[in-house]
Parts: structure tokens; C-alpha cells; sequence
């Protein structure tokens, strides 16, 4: 006998399959050399336009992903972005993660709680890149927390509901932009993360704005490549960095 399927729930199978096929078009690598020529761009809102975000989001319009920079002061940003060209904006912090399909924040870690009070609502289910570093001299106690909780996790704790991602946060940004798409072997980038689908979106990124990414694991990993471990500082090729860190090849 023939089932009949109400046609409602063959709609919504439907849309649930194509969603899932755009998904993976959008947000993974397309061939096996790593590159997405041909997949579509993403929209990046960045929080905290100084000189990470700067760079890295430069790399990005460069790789043809429209971005969208913010500050506590946007009307400082309009020469980056009219260096930038067409695929780059700036305004608020609020505009850049409503425009944004990920965001990424490169602000003193000292910003970090702040930034989930003001938008945790706002960013919970984004992919979440976070470049932040914890500097005692600069952000105070909760240096002291990361160094007891490891930095994925204290991160995770204040963005509450984003999927959050640990990435371009070992190098400094004259090093990212001397290095970027250099020539084979290229810099590698370790990312650590919880949900697989945002490490998969930041490795594309990575490879995007030209260098190599590296999965370390977990956020609870992210410690191996905090300031002061084994991981951070390390100008190397991924083969390298997997050798110092002791990861599969």
C-alpha cells in the first residue's frame, strides 16, 4: 500500500535538504586542494577594526567576502574602508553582527565580558571567530582566570550561546600580512572549536585569507596555543606546527 505523506511534511523535507546542501556550499571546502573558487562568499561582521581585525579582514574582502567593520568609533574606520574597496562598510557593533553570517572579534580581552552582556543575545547561534588574547597588564583579573580555565573555555563562558571558534591569535598582525598566501609551504593557523560545522567554516577562512589551518581539537585545546604555550608565537608551516604540538599528521 501507498503512504501518503501529507504534502506539508514533503515541503519541509524538501526545504530541510536543499537548506542543508546550501549550508555545506557556503561554509566548506570544494575541492581537495582546500581552495572555494567557486563556492559563495560569506558575510563577516568584525568587532574591533585595530590592527587583527584590520588585517584580517582586509585579507578577506581580498579573497571576495564582503565584511563589515565596527568600533566604539565607526567614523574612524571610513579610510580602511575606502582602502578596502566595495566589499567593506563600517558602522556599530550592532549593525556588524546583524550583517554578518560570522563574526569575528579581535578586541582586548578585557572587552570580552562586556561584549557578551551587551549582545550574547545577538550573537547565540552565530559562528563566532575569537582572536583575543589575555594580558595581565593590560586586562586585569580575568588574565588570571584564563590562565586557570584555559582561554577557549573562559571565552565560551562569557559569549554564552555562540559557536565559538579560537583562531588567528598566536602571530602578530605584521606577520599575517607579510605572510599571507605566500607561497607553499604556507603559515599555519592553529583553530580549535566544539561544534564542527563552525571549525569547518573557520578553516575555510583561514585557507581564504591564505595561510593553513590547523585543528588542535576542543576549546578546552585552545590553551595549547594561548599566549605563553607551546602553540602561540610559532611562525611555521602546518607540518611544522603539528610536529610541535604532537598532532596526527
Amino acid at each position: 500500500m501507498v503512504e501518503h505523506v501529507p504534502i506539508d511534511l514533503r515541503r519541509r523535507a524538501l526545504l530541510g535538504a536543499a537548506g542543508a546542501l546550501i549550508v555545506q556550499g557556503v561554509l566548506l571546502p570544494t575541492t581537495a586542494s582546500g581552495q572555494t573558487t567557486f563556492a559563495p562568499k560569506i558575510k563577516i561582521g568584525v568587532i574591533g577594526a585595530g590592527h587583527i581585525g584590520g588585517t584580517i579582514g582586509g585579507l578577506w574582502t581580498k579573497a571576495g567576502h564582503a565584511v563589515f567593520f565596527s568600533s566604539r568609533h565607526p567614523e574612524e574606520l571610513q579610510d580602511l574602508v575606502a582602502h578596502l574597496g566595495p566589499l567593506a562598510q563600517a558602522g556599530t557593533v550592532d549593525q556588524a553582527i546583524a550583517f554578518g553570517d560570522v563574526v569575528f572579534i579581535a578586541v582586548p580581552y578585557g572587552a570580552v565580558p562586556q561584549i557578551g552582556r551587551d549582545y550574547s543575545k545577538s550573537l547565540a547561534g552565530k559562528i563566532v571567530l575569537d582572536a583575543n588574547n589575555a594580558v595581565a597588564s593590560r586586562d586585569g583579573a580575568i588574565a588570571e582566570e584564563v590562565e586557570r580555565n584555559g582561554i577557549g573555555v573562559t571565552s565560551q563562558k562569557y559569549l554564552p550561546g555562540a559557536r565559538l571558534v579560537r583562531v588567528f591569535n598566536t602571530l602578530s598582525y605584521m606577520i599575517f600580512e607579510r605572510e599571507a598566501n605566500r607561497p607553499a609551504p604556507r603559515l599555519a593557523v592553529p583553530i580549535a572549536g566544539d561544534d564542527h560545522q563552525a571549525v569547518a567554516v573557520a578553516a575555510r577562512l583561514v585557507r581564504d585569507a591564505g595561510f593553513d589551518p590547523v585543528e588542535v581539537g576542543k576549546l578546552t585545546d585552545a590553551s595549547r596555543f594561548q599566549r605563553g604555550a607551546p602553540g602561540y608565537g610559532q611562525n611555521v608551516s602546518a607540518a611544522e606546527l603539528r610536529q610541535k604540538l604532537s598532532l596526527a599528521p
